[in-house]
C-alpha cells in the first residue's frame, strides 16, 4: 500500500488447507451462488453443487446456412434506425432463433446471491448485447447508439443500473427535489434498444378488431380539429421499484430479463400531452367481434428464451373506454426525449411502468389479453410458496394497478444523524389505479409509535400523481433505530409492515412500509452534549462512529467515586452463620 512502511503493508499469509479463500464468507451466506443444494429425498444427504458455465461453442456453419444477416434484418423503413418489425414476419423470427441456438453465451453474473458490482453502470447487459449483435443487421449499431443516447439525454448524475437495455434512477438527493420530475432525472425501464426513428417518417396503424383499420402520422392526432388534447400530470412507477429490498431478504429469479437492482427511484412524475386512445377507436369506427383488449407494439427488439420479438402488451378495453389511455407525443413541455419513446408513446393511467408502451408503431384490438411473453409470462405476482421448480404464468396475478407504497429519501440507511430531538426526513408517497395517497405517517421506533406528516408538508394530491413529503420526526432516543414510512390512500389502503409480507418469487411490487436503521446522537441530551463539545475541543472527528479512538470519557477518580456512591457491579453479600474459615 503506499505510504505505509514495508513493515506495516499487509502480507499474504500461506498455508495448508482444505478450504477455499472465501470459505468463511460461503458458510456465512455472503457468496451463496457457491452453496450446494442439498439433496434429502434420500436415505443419505447428496450435495448438488452449482456447475461451471460451459464453454462458448459456435456452429458456424450452421449460422452461415440462415443467410446474409445484413439482407436478412436490413432496415425496412426510411428514418426508422434500430427498427426490425419482427410480429409480421415468422420467417424472420425463425432464423434469429436459428442463429441463436447455434451458439452459446457468456452467462451473465449472478449478483442475486453474491455482491453487487460497485461499479457505475452496476451491471453491463453483456447478454442483451451480444444477442443484438449475434444476429446484426440493423440490429448490429443498437447497443452504442442507445448508450449515447444515455449519455445525452440523461443527467450526469444518473445512476446506471444495467447498460443496456438501459435501467437507471435518479440518486436518492434528487429523486423528490421537486414535484414534477425534470425529463434528464426521470427513471427508465428499457426492456430493448433505443429506435432512432424521424417524427416526419413516422405513423402507425390501428388493426384489428375495428371496423376500420387506419394508419396515422404524428401530425394526425396531433390535428386538433379531429382529436382533442388532453394535458395530464402522470406518475409512472415500475413494478421493481425498491426490488434491492427484497433481494437482501431472500434471492429470488425475476420473470422479466434482465433483471435490474432497483431502489427508491424507479419512480418518476411528468406532465404528458397527447390524445386519448378512446378518441383514436372511435375514428375507426369503434370495435367490432367481441373485441375486448388493445394490444400495444413498441418498436424495440425484445428477446425470451431465444426467442426474438418487438415489445408487445395489451390493456383492457374498460381502461380505455375511461379515457386512462394516453398516445403522448410531449413529455414536460418538450417533445418526448428519444429514450423515453419519441415520436410517440402510451401512458398507461395508475398502471405500472411496462404498459406504458415507447416508440408506438402499431395498436392491434383484440379478444384477449395479449400472449406476448411481456402480459402473459412476465410482471406476474405469485404466492410466496411459488418458486423456480413449480411456478407456472397462472399461478401468478398479472401486474396492473399499483398498490398504495411509500419510501423515505433522506436520510438513508445507515446514516449517523446528529439532531436537537428531531430527525428530518423527506420522500414520496403513491398509489395507483387513480387513488392518491391521503395520509403519510412515519414512526422512530420501528412501528410502534407514528407520526402523520403535516398536510402542509406534501405536494398537491392528483388522481395520478405521488405526493413528495417532509417530516420533523420526533427522536428522543440515542443509538441504533429504525425509522419507518407508510402510506395510507383515500381507499384507506396502507402498507404491510414487513418486507417479508411483499416478498415473491419474481421481486416484484416491493410495496411494504419502507425501514431504515439510522444512529441517532440527541444533542439536547446533556451528557451527548458535553461528549460532542469535548471531542470538537480535541479535535476528534466524529466519523466514523465505529473507528475506535484513545479517548478516556471517565477517570479512576470518578469511577471511584461511582463505587462510593452505587456499589460496584458485584454485591457484597454474606451469608449469615458461614464463616471465612
Amino acid at each position: 500500500m503506499p505510504g505505509l512502511e514495508p513493515a506495516l503493508r499487509p502480507r499474504r499469509v500461506s498455508f495448508e488447507t482444505n478450504n477455499r479463500p472465501d470459505e468463511w464468507r460461503i458458510e456465512q451466506g455472503m457468496q451463496g451462488a457457491k452453496l450446494p443444494i442439498i439433496d434429502q429425498t434420500g436415505p443419505k444427504p447428496v450435495f448438488i453443487h452449482p456447475v461451471d458455465p460451459s464453454a462458448i461453442a459456435k456452429d458456424q456453419a450452421a449460422i452461415d446456412a440462415v443467410g446474409d444477416r445484413d439482407k436478412l434484418f436490413a432496415r425496412e423503413l426510411d428514418g426508422w434506425k434500430g427498427f426490425v418489425e419482427w410480429e409480421n414476419y415468422p420467417e424472420k423470427k425463425d432464423a434469429a432463433r436459428k442463429i441463436l441456438s447455434s451458439q452459446t453465451f457468456p452467462s451473465v453474473p449472478d449478483y442475486m446471491t453474491g455482491p453487487i458490482p460497485g461499479t457505475n453502470p452496476v451491471l453491463l447487459g453483456d447478454d442483451f448485447t451480444q444477442w443484438h449483435q449475434a444476429i446484426g443487421g440493423e440490429l448490429a449499431d443498437v447497443p452504442e447508439d442507445s448508450w449515447q443516447t444515455v449519455l445525452k439525454e440523461k443527467h450526469k448524475d444518473m445512476l446506471h443500473l444495467l447498460k443496456f437495455p438501459y435501467n437507471g434512477e435518479p440518486p436518492k438527493r434528487l429523486v423528490t427535489a421537486k414535484p414534477i420530475t425534470p425529463n434528464p432525472l426521470h427513471f427508465v425501464r428499457n426492456h430493448g434498444g433505443i429506435p432512432l426513428i424521424d417524427k416526419d417518417k413516422f405513423f402507425f396503424t390501428l388493426d384489428g378488431l375495428v371496423a376500420t383499420p387506419k394508419k396515422y402520422t404524428l401530425n394526425d392526432i396531433m390535428d386538433e380539429s379531429r382529436f382533442p388534447q388532453i394535458v395530464e400530470t402522470v406518475t409512472i412507477q415500475c413494478s421493481g421499484t425498491r426490488r434491492i429490498e427484497q433481494i437482501g431478504l431472500y434471492p429470488g429469479q425475476g420473470d422479466e430479463v434482465p433483471q435490474a437492482p432497483w431502489a427508491e427511484g424507479a419512480i418518476g412524475t411528468a406532465t404528458y400531452r397527447g390524445i386519448s386512445l378512446k378518441k383514436l377507436i372511435k375514428d375507426c369506427g369503434g370495435l367490432i367481434n367481441g373485441a375486448k383488449h388493445l394490444e400495444l407494439y413498441g418498436a424495440e427488439t425484445y428477446f425470451k428464451d431465444l426467442e426474438v420479438m418487438n415489445y408487445l402488451v395489451s390493456v383492457p378495453w374498460s381502461k380505455v373506454k375511461a379515457n386512462e389511455v394516453l398516445l403522448a407525443w410531449e413529455m414536460n413541455g418538450e417533445a418526448l426525449p428519444a429514450i423515453h419513446g419519441f415520436p410517440l408513446r402510451v401512458v398507461v393511467m395508475g398502471y405500472i411502468g411496462a404498459r406504458s408502451v415507447k416508440w408506438l408503431y402499431r395498436i392491434k384490438a383484440i379478444e384477449t389479453p395479449s400472449l406476448a411473453p411481456v402480459q402473459s409470462r412476465e410482471y406476474l405476482y405469485f404466492n410466496q410458496q411459488i418458486g423456480k421448480h413449480n411456478q407456472r404464468p397462472t399461478d401468478g396475478i398479472q401486474i396492473q394497478e399499483m398498490p398504495v407504497s411509500s419510501a423515505i429519501m433522506s436520510p438513508w440507511k445507515g446514516h449517523v444523524i446528529l439532531h436537537n430531538g428531531k430527525i428530518h426526513c423527506k420522500g414520496w408517497a403513491y398509489s395507483g389505479g387513480g387513488r392518491w395517497p391521503e395520509r403519510v405517517e412515519l414512526s422512530a421506533d420501528g412501528g410502534f409509535s407514528w407520526y402523520e406528516v403535516p398536510p402542509e408538508n406534501m405536494s398537491e394530491k392528483g388522481r395520478w400523481t405521488w405526493r413528495t413529503w417532509e417530516i420533523d420526526l420526533p427522536c428522543d432516543v440515542e443509538g441504533w433505530i429504525e425509522i419507518v414510512c407508510r402510506c395510507w390512500d383515500n381507499a384507506l389502503n396502507t402498507q404491510p409492515l414487513t418486507i417479508r409480507s411483499a416478498w415473491n418469487w419474481g421481486l416484484h411490487v416491493t410495496h411494504s412500509a419502507h425501514r431504515i436503521s439510522v444512529y441517532s446522537i440527541n444533542n439536547t441530551r446533556p451528557r451527548t452534549k458535553e461528549r460532542l463539545a469535548f471531542l470538537e475541543e480535541k479535535g476528534i472527528p466524529l466519523a466514523p462512529i465505529t473507528r475506535y479512538e484513545i479517548v478516556h470519557t471517565q477517570t479512576d477518580k470518578e469511577i471511584l467515586e461511582y463505587y462510593e456512591k452505587h456499589g460496584p457491579r458485584d454485591a457484597d453479600n454474606f451469608y449469615t452463620g458461614i464463616s471465612d474459615d
